[in-house]
């Protein structure tokens, strides 16, 4: 426990993350695969960090990989490598990340965007601790600890033909879920106060403690992009303030899209003045109407150029989650 202290950034004292970081402690200097799942800004690329960091593997490569990120035709390739002239364009022999990270970690960053053939290459990986480069006929041993994440349900993915039964077994030696920051009670204050004097000492500025009131509000919102989202509006707090109080109305508000301006404040709701401090249900209708604003100005079009997603801000999975959450339909905007 003492050298996972020493190597985490995860700050929080609520019982969720108490287990999460016992869970952490027991796991990683096994060298066990670890799945590691949670909602999107929970911090699983800092959970995966923080296992290499605490493992006899430390002094060796951490490599990680957005398998979201890169295109289908060529993350064979940039996961395993390939000799020169295997296909069109590959002028060059390539080491691939797998290889980069011989006796080191690799870490998997949403494995559930791995295409079902790839699925199969990777449990072979797993299994018998060699690959095979594109184009190549001849396998390489490979010593790796792999780390992988995922902020979809994967046995709901099996059911749906989209993701091997086979390698999920595989990858869930050790399950660590990642705690939603709505979960973790008094943890926001603390983040947030983190936050905060990272941000003062970034921009050689000073800020006086949150208040109370500044408490309560960062509280009373459900933090859908969790602790990357409460990163992001103390750091626009702090960029917005005109004095050594963070801004924190402003830059919340801000969060939920650019349906008004940064520096016009919130829209008002009925009954309630800009002056007032809004309530729980007082902030989920602002942010369920303002949301619907946004999808009406994009006519309903939640991703891509010109979606709502862009407008907000947000990725769109977590716009749709949104949508889902707050029930919102074509009716919402009026």
């Amino acid at each position: 426990m003492q050298r996972l202290a020493e190597s985490t950034e995860f700050i929080g004292e609520s019982p969720p993350v108490r287990r999460l970081l016992r869970n952490l402690a027991q796991v990683a200097p096994t060298g066990a695969t670890v799945l590691i799942s949670g909602e999107t800004g929970t911090g699983k690329e800092l959970a995966a960090r923080t296992l290499h960091a605490a493992s006899a593997r430390c002094d060796r490569a951490f490599v990680t990989v957005d398998c979201a990120a890169v295109p289908e035709n060529l993350i064979e390739s940039e996961l395993f490598g390939h000799l020169k002239g295997a296909f069109t364009g590959a002028t060059a022999e390539r080491r691939g990340l797998f290889a980069v990270a011989h006796q080191g970690t690799i870490f998997l960053d949403e494995v559930g965007e791995l295409p079902l053939e790839l699925q199969a290459r990777l449990l072979r990986v797993l299994q018998e601790g060699e690959l095979l480069p594109v184009g190549s006929s001849r396998t390489l041993e490979i010593d790796v600890r792999v780390l992988a994440a995922s902020n979809r349900n994967l046995q709901t993915e099996i059911e749906k033909g989209r993701f091997r039964c086979d390698l999920f077994y595989r990858l869930n030696v050790f399950p660590v879920h990642l705690p939603p920051l709505r979960e973790r009670g008094g943890d926001v204050a603390l983040l947030a106060a983190h936050f905060a004097r990272r941000c003062a000492r970034r921009l050689g500025r000073e800020f006086v403690p949150l208040s109370e009131e500044d408490i309560d509000l960062l509280s009373s919102y459900d933090w859908p992009g969790n602790v990357r989202e409460l990163q992001n509006v103390i750091e626009r707090a702090a960029i917005v303030s005109r004095s050594q109080r963070l801004d924190l109305r402003r830059a919340l508000f801000g969060t939920t899209g650019s349906a008004f301006p940064l520096g016009a404040g919130p829209p008002e709701l009925p009954g309630i003045g800009t002056t007032t401090i809004l309530t729980r249900d007082d902030l989920r209708d602002l942010e369920r109407r303002n949301i619907a604003r946004a999808l009406e100005a994009s006519d309903w079009k939640v991703s891509g150029r010109g979606g709502a997603a862009e407008a907000l801000q947000m990725n769109p999975s977590t716009l749709a989650s949104r949508i889902r959450a707050l029930s919102i339909g074509r009716t919402s905007a009026a």
